[in-house]
């Protein structure tokens, strides 16, 4: 057992960190590593050399590992060196992203992703969690070197958005824009400002649909008399093949016919292997980290906190949502993964930034000897007026 009274910088950690959200990170992690074992046969069953074994779930425990020191080493950074690390992520996934158009791997008419041979990286991953710290630095300050906050904060998102649409990645699109829509509204915007983020999120989401064959079909599919397109109706067939309980631990057959089912469609592997309580189990896991995270930023003494805490709570909750909802038929496919859970190291390696971020500025900061700005004005006017 650990002491309060213990000053060592474990100690000092593990009694300032958020603990409830570390425990829902780390049951998600397992739940995926778990996941990757039940999907892995299926991932390999088009290879002839690799059919049926588990080279997938071995990758993803490695993958683990490394995301575990990463968030380990996010949580430990203070607010300043925080701000830092969230700026030279944002620059290299930028710089990423374009590398990405000019040599990126292209796939079903789109380029997201780098191949190193090793591992394939996605830089728009990376992209989320460090422009919610980003914005919210300039959200929380009071002068912008005579520029509205709300416009720097426009020029920010800017820049990846035009990437992402260039990519294109609708579903990334649509997130970054809805992030930076939410980190401006609990800031307390104008209703001009709600009005230009609705419109220009309509603009996009039509031009999407018009100009992007892939994603009329998805939209289409989805919309076209109630009937679910390939992937979803083979994901609905699993969840109704597992139940309540699930067919079992390696015992499940659709999941062999579903494409991506070790990514953008392992919630179906769990519906079917272990059935709607597993489901139920990730879906009260996401709620949970998610709620704590908003609960411990709104609690924050400091508004960069509250801002940072929030944004990135939003990211997980909202590329859950999403995923799951595809899996489930209530949105259209949109080639996203799940929180924790997929398997790839590019989507592990940016949720484990976002989470260690997350820590760092929702951990306890002691108090004692601070004043507030009305605090400190108080006591200088008691102090003049005695001389």
């Amino acid at each position: 057992m650990l002491s309060r009274d213990n000053r060592s910088g474990f100690a000092d950690w593990w009694w300032t960190v958020d603990r409830v959200a570390l425990f829902a990170m780390l049951g998600l992690i397992a739940i995926g590593l778990m996941l990757a074992f039940a999907a892995s046969p299926a991932a390999t069953a088009h290879n002839a050399i690799e059919a049926g074994n588990f080279h997938f779930a071995a990758k993803q425990i490695l993958f683990a590992l490394v995301a575990a020191v990463i968030m380990g080493c996010g949580s430990l950074l203070p607010l300043r060196d925080l701000k830092l690390a969230a700026a030279v992520t944002f620059v290299a996934a930028l710089i990423g992203s374009v590398l990405v158009l000019l040599t990126g791997t292209e796939v079903l008419g789109a380029k997201r992703w780098i191949d190193l041979g090793f591992l394939t990286i996605q830089p728009s991953e990376f992209l989320k969690p460090s422009f919610a710290v980003l914005c919210a630095a300039i959200l929380s300050r009071k002068a912008t070197g005579g520029l509205r906050k709300e416009l720097v904060s426009f020029l920010l998102v800017m820049p990846p958005l035009v990437l992402l649409i260039l990519e294109p990645d609708v579903g990334q699109t649509g997130l970054l824009l809805a992030l930076w829509g939410a980190m401006l509204f609990l800031d307390g915007i104008s209703l001009t400002w709600v009005g230009l983020i609705s419109g220009i999120g309509t603009v996009l989401g039509g031009l999407a649909y018009v100009v992007i064959p892939h994603v009329h079909h998805r939209v289409e599919q989805f919309l076209g008399g109630g009937k679910p397109g390939y992937q979803s109706g083979l994901a609905l067939k699993a969840f109704e093949h597992g139940g309540l309980a699930g067919v079992g631990p390696g015992a499940g057959t659709i999941k062999y016919h579903i494409p991506y089912a070790h990514s953008d469609f392992i919630f179906a592997v769990a519906g079917e292997e272990f059935g709607l309580v597993l489901c139920g189990i990730i879906a009260a896991l996401f709620c949970v980290l998610s709620v704590r995270l908003l609960l411990r930023s709104a609690a924050a003494h400091d508004r960069f906190s509250q801002l940072a805490g929030a944004g990135l709570a939003l990211i997980v909750a909202l590329q859950a949502f999403i995923n799951m909802g595809v899996a489930v038929n209530l949105l259209p496919a949109k080639g996203m993964t799940l929180p924790f859970i997929s398997y790839g190291g590019s989507s592990l390696f940016a949720v484990a930034v976002t989470m260690g971020f997350a820590l760092a500025v929702t951990r306890q900061r002691p108090t004692a000897g601070r004043l507030s700005e009305r605090e400190t004005e108080i006591l200088f006017g008691l102090r003049e007026a005695r001389a």
